[in-house]
């Protein structure tokens, strides 16, 4: 120790001008393997630091401007132009290696059981999302190892579940850890740059995901089960493509019942997401199974499809009048998540859904958040695949959809592209569940 501390001193007096981002990684790691965290962390912020706020505009310099940067000019605004190329160049590359240098720290804390450093290092990364974006880097360019780190998350998560940490004398403290450890690295993957990897999320999702069961179908409030967690609804016309994200989002191949006959959802379909173990058997053949539900359970509820559902007037109008009932009064609801195709854009149907949702949402019962999501995405695409051209809305569509929702005073709602085919969109609609299981 004392002489990799020596090294790392003569370094940086008398060899700071020399030191390059890849170095610096190197060193980081290679105190993590001696298990010395604290002087990782001193390398990592004093040579692999952010820049300093105006430090560099990565606004006036293109990608295809950097790959010039040893081109010499003798007039004064190109030889700005070229300190400015320089300095995108270099807080790059410093950007990269801080980046997988704290995903190398947090891999460390989580393996060796401690996840409240672990989550500390997922703050630091989700910090840096902003002027990583602003650097324009690809998630090709960084490389973040996202699916060790959320497994090693996970694997915390799971001994926590089983009672690790509970004691007062652990220098772990769970009261102020979220209801699931692996949402600390949510939130970072969510501010860096999309990696949409099948690998990753199929991890993510079995940490967030582990059990799943059909509780209800209800037709009315009193058919609804207990309000003792948070849920979130899925709404839209039908065959917009609800069902199919729901078994997206859960990684599940039929949480959701898919069918290619419109308005097969007829009742508020309610699915139990981290129930207690063997909850099934309990509700199937009434048997009282023990434990208790975790800490991050929640409710995904699939409500009726409307416009193509073929069925009679009167029925349709007790799905409006349970809709205004639940939308005004469920206090546990979190999150109304509103699809609309994305090739088409809002129908007559949609505007109406929109009208009461602004109508209804928002009032002292319930807070609920709104949330817009365009489906279908990859159909607007010619050969969209998981790892190129996932999907696009057109502007058209998006414009219409924009004054849809102003014309019905849901304006302010957040709006998220999505396609079941490519999987786009699922990390940023987690972003959104989070909320029913943090209730």
């Amino acid at each position: 120790h004392d002489i990799a501390i020596r090294c790392i001193t003569e370094r940086r007096i008398n060899h700071r001008a020399t030191m390059i981002p890849l170095e610096s990684s190197a060193i980081v790691r290679g105190l993590l393997r001696c298990r010395y965290t604290e002087e990782a962390w001193e390398v990592l912020e004093d040579e692999l630091s952010l820049p300093l706020e105006g430090w560099v505009d990565f606004s006036s310099v293109s990608k295809h401007d950097m790959g010039d940067a040893s081109t010499k000019s003798t007039n004064e605004e190109d030889l700005l132009h070229e300190e400015n190329t320089r300095r995108q160049l270099e807080v790059r590359d410093r950007l990269i290696h801080r980046a997988r240098s704290i995903a190398s720290i947090a891999s460390r804390h989580f393996y060796e059981d401690e996840p409240g450093a672990g989550m500390n290092a997922m703050k630091k990364l989700n910090e840096m999302g902003k002027i990583v974006n602003e650097a324009g880097l690809t998630s090709e360019e960084i490389g973040m190892p996202w699916e060790r780190i959320v497994k090693g998350a996970a694997m915390c998560e799971s001994k926590r579940r089983s009672g690790k940490w509970e004691d007062e004398n652990s220098s772990e403290d769970p009261s102020t850890w979220p209801c699931n450890i692996v949402y600390s690295v949510l939130d970072a993957m969510i501010s860096f740059p999309p990696e949409n990897r099948d690998v990753t999320f199929e991890a993510l999702c079995n940490a967030l995901v582990r059990r799943t069961v059909f509780v209800t179908g209800a037709v009315d409030m009193k058919g609804c089960p207990e309000a003792d967690r948070g849920e979130v609804a899925f709404i839209g016309r039908s065959n917009v493509g609800k069902s199919s994200l729901v078994n997206m989002l859960t990684n599940r191949k039929s949480l959701a019942f898919t069918s290619k006959t419109p308005g097969k959802t007829q009742q508020f379909n309610y699915f139990a997401v981290n129930d207690k173990p063997d909850l099934e058997r309990q509700i199937r053949f009434g048997d009282e199974v023990p434990g208790t539900k975790d800490l991050d359970a929640f409710y995904i509820v699939d409500l009726p499809g409307f416009g193509f559902a073929k069925v009679p007037q009167k029925q349709r109008q007790q799905w409006s009048d349970f809709m205004d009932e639940y939308l005004q009064y469920r206090a546990t609801l979190r999150v109304v998540f509103h699809l609309i195709d994305a090739r088409h854009g809002p129908t007559e149907e949609d505007g109406k859904i929109m009208q009461r949702v602004g109508r209804l949402l928002g009032n002292q019962q319930n807070r609920a958040k709104y949330v817009v999501i365009l489906t279908k995405a990859d159909k607007n695409v010619k050969g969209a695949t998981l790892e190129k051209n996932p999907g696009k809305v057109t502007k058209s569509v998006l414009s219409k959809v924009v004054e849809t929702m102003n014309t019905n005073r849901v304006g302010y709602a957040p709006i998220v592209l999505t396609s079941a085919e490519t999987k786009l969109g699922r990390d940023e609609v987690w972003k959104y569940l989070r909320l029913a299981a943090e209730f």
